[in-house]
């Protein structure tokens, strides 16, 4: 009997695989990682679907639906606004729109942090069942926690319409803001989605972490209320800038250049490290979910 021969591969056809082997990992998971982000930004309209339906989901067969929170902040900024401005001895028609605000958007902030340590986790089965981009996932808690802020800005409006403090055309100067916030927050989702994925015990530290961001941030209290040798406080966190950058247009100020020029930094460095990350990640997510 003959022996059996196996056909070869052609020279060209193994060029792909050697190429493949001589590459560098960062540089193939970067690869990857880009087709990832393109891919998931057509899919934009299924983030919007499925972040939609997880409020639908999260809500279903309640009377008020998410509106129960925006009653119980309301509650709180309206009964915690009118204490503190009276133990401090603050102006009530300045101070109960500022913690309003504040309270509103370091919400936001928070959600998506600590969301974004179960962006794989809490969709294990989909992604082990369905071929589909990460990115569309980071979208997806963009958009969820975008209706929640949504929600929740009818407290802020009321506020301004009961005190009659409008902050004007210089709201407009959020809109920069916005951008930011959103290409931030998919960042840290997809960074800390894919550290949590393998390291079970971040989401803890993330929680406590973000408990002390939330008193070293002026959220209940004002940057005017610190002494003069304190305001260390407010340069080394990245929480102030980021969160400064869209809370004071919307209270009729600017916010600074050199608070602009330092959220950027921690942006791009933010984007940095999660698309280093990443690109030698990636592919292994899948495993540690």
């Amino acid at each position: 009997m003959d022996a059996l021969v196996l056909p070869q591969p052609s020279a060209e056809a193994r060029l792909p695989v050697l190429e493949f082997q001589a590459g560098r990992p960062g540089q193939q998971g970067g690869r990857l990682l880009g087709q990832d982000l393109r891919e998931g930004a057509r899919l934009w309209r299924l983030a919007v679907t499925l972040g939609w339906l997880d409020i639908k989901l999260r809500y279903r067969g309640s009377l008020l639906g998410p509106f129960w929170l925006t009653l119980s902040t309301g509650a709180m900024v309206g009964s915690l606004g009118v204490l503190y401005a009276t133990l401090w001895k603050m102006n009530v028609r300045e101070y109960l729109p500022y913690l309003a605000l504040s309270q509103v958007l370091w919400g936001f902030i928070a959600m998506v942090v600590s969301e974004g340590c179960t962006l794989f986790t809490s969709v294990e089965t989909l992604i082990r069942s369905v071929r589909m981009p990460f990115f569309v996932h980071a979208q997806r808690l963009i958009v969820r926690n975008a209706l929640v802020l949504a929600h929740n800005a009818l407290v802020v409006i009321v506020m301004f319409a009961v005190l009659d403090t409008w902050p004007g055309w210089r709201a407009l100067y959020a809109l920069p803001a916005i951008l930011v916030w959103v290409v931030d927050g998919m960042a840290i989702g997809m960074l800390l989605g894919a550290m949590c994925a393998r390291f079970r015990d971040i989401p803890p530290i993330v929680g406590s972490l973000m408990q002390i961001f939330f008193f070293l941030t002026p959220v209940i209290w004002t940057p005017k209320q610190l002494p003069p040798g304190l305001n260390w406080v407010m340069l080394g966190n990245p929480f102030f800038d980021v969160l400064e950058v869209a809370r004071a247009p919307l209270l009729g100020a600017w916010p600074g250049t050199h608070v602009w020029i330092a959220a950027l930094v921690f942006s791009a460095l933010l984007c940095g490290i999660a698309w280093w990350f990443l690109a030698r990640a990636r592919g292994r997510i899948a495993f540690w979910i």
